[in-house]
């Protein structure tokens, strides 16, 4: 018998929404990326700065996404939010990018950095020099083999654990976001109480500093690139947006859970790097990143306030909150799938909630298995370029959309109304354009790969658009809206 294909269960209030916000975000970039962005801008006030900037232009874009999630507060969010401004077959290729490299390359990065952090506790095997050097097509299957095995374990697990229920899900992102916000505020406590730091490190400048400073345009350059660097710290940012359908209080509680959830993270991104260059300067800082590029600066500082062991501490954090990350991400992305499944746009039966607890479970297996696949790729910073250049394009057609919308639907009920309108929206979108730019021109070849894997959905959008399933969700579609029509002229 076939399974009955019902919704949802509204699983979500706003303390668990503000808490999917925060472990869809908080992974391994709040302690990588100290020291690229202060080899850009040599002084430490600024490296602060530029993640608060980056912070403000993420809020910028969730105060303008929340408007459109609360208009549509359906499931897969962004993907839906797309067909009402753009029309399906631009929804369709945002969501089989997801599939393709957004998010499942988010998932099997993210679950490798935790693969990672896990050999420095427990040293994970590796086969013979040959099997390592074996490809196929390209592909170094066998290289760093136990790495790939635990993250593939991980994704699995944490699929089970969501297929179980979103509520257990969320509970688990509940556990590991109040782990690492802890273990953040203590190494920020601990820091700033160390005698090794001070505002006077504080305030020193590296070494390649410019003498009369920076000029207008070397500034803005700088800054850019370092805002760049900081982004991947804040990638994750639009996941309550795939969820709308599940919360309680989709209207009232989407824009203060992603605000609240927005704002808590900048502070503690904020404080964590101040106490980072309190302790250690740029100086330092960039010549023990020099000396080992897989040093990570967060070891260097964590060592010089506790001893040796710098490298156990930070460990423990990245396991925390990229187990944590890893989960949030496999909770909120297959309801994009599944959004596209009912619509006929999908893989069979993705469109099918699991008849006891109420959770997507085939799109969530669909998930797993492709993420596990980009696992054994071996080629993780490409899957990293690759996510930010892909989603930055849909990132900026969707916040354009409030835009468009606007005008199109003037007198449509809008239960929140984006702050700041239209500056807010309008610098999003030049942001975007501004990074994606720098981009194509700095990384021509990775960017031409991401808008392959963007295209590469245009065959089975075609395929799909002409099943049986689609047609039928077209006519039921169609009759709908003429009923609705019907009531509207009565």
């Amino acid at each position: 018998m076939p399974e009955k294909k019902e919704g949802l269960l509204k699983s979500f209030g706003l303390k668990m929404a503000i808490i999917i916000v925060m472990s869809s975000i908080i992974g391994s970039g709040v302690f990588k990326k100290a020291a690229p962005m202060s080899a850009e801008l040599q002084l430490p006030w600024l490296v602060v700065l530029a993640w608060v900037l980056a912070g403000v232009i993420i809020l910028f874009g969730v105060w303008s996404i929340a408007e459109l999630g609360t208009m549509f507060p359906h499931s897969g969010g962004p993907f839906s939010w797309l067909e009402k401004v753009y029309g399906k077959s631009l929804s369709f290729l945002y969501g089989w990018s997801c599939f393709t490299v957004i998010q499942t390359a988010a998932i099997a990065s993210v679950a490798f950095v935790f693969a990672g952090a896990l050999d420095t506790f427990i040293p994970l095997p590796h086969v013979s020099p040959e099997l390592e050097s074996f490809r196929l097509f390209g592909i170094p299957l066998f290289r760093n083999i136990g790495a790939k095995i635990v993250s593939c374990v991980l994704i699995l697990m944490l699929t089970f654990v969501n297929i179980k229920g979103a509520k257990k899900g969320g509970s688990l992102s509940l556990v590991f976001t109040f782990s690492i916000t802890i273990c953040i505020v203590l190494i920020i406590c601990a820091a700033f109480s160390n005698t090794a730091g001070s505002w006077q490190t504080f305030s020193s400048p590296g070494s390649d500093y410019p003498s009369g400073g920076f000029g207008f345009l070397a500034f803005i350059s700088v800054m850019v690139i370092a805002i760049r660097h900081a982004f991947w710290g804040y990638e994750g940012w639009i996941a309550l947006g795939f969820i709308g359908e599940e919360l309680k209080h989709p209207k009232r509680d989407m824009p203060k859970a992603m605000t609240i959830g927005i704002l808590l993270i900048i502070v503690l991104y904020a404080l964590i790097n101040t106490a980072y260059l309190y302790v250690m300067p740029v100086r330092e800082m960039l010549e023990g990143v020099a000396i080992n590029e897989n040093k990570i600066a967060a070891v260097l500082v964590i060592d010089k306030i506790f001893g040796e062991g710098g490298a156990y501490i930070v460990s423990f954090m990245i396991l925390i909150s990229t187990f944590g990350c890893t989960n949030a991400t496999i909770l909120v992305s297959s309801r994009i799938y599944y959004a596209m499944a009912q619509k006929g746009l999908f893989f069979k039966g993705a469109d099918r909630s699991h008849p006891k607890n109420k959770t997507p479970h085939n799109a969530l297996k669909y998930q797993a298995a492709w993420a596990c696949i980009l696992t054994f790729s071996g080629s993780f910073d490409l899957l990293t370029d690759l996510v930010i250049i892909a989603a930055f394009i849909f990132y900026g057609l969707i916040v354009l959309g409030v835009i468009i919308l606007r005008y199109k639907l003037p007198f449509a009920e809008r239960p929140y109304r984006t702050l700041g309108y239209p500056a807010v929206p309008v610098v999003f979108v030049l942001f975007c354009l501004v990074l994606l730019g720098v981009s194509f021109y700095e990384s021509p070849q990775q960017s031409l790969i991401g808008l392959v894997l963007i295209l590469s959905g245009l065959p089975f959008y075609f395929i799909w658009k002409r099943s049986k399933t689609h047609l039928e969700f077209c006519e039921k579609e169609t009759a709908e809206q003429q009923l609705s029509g019907q009531e509207d002229n009565r």
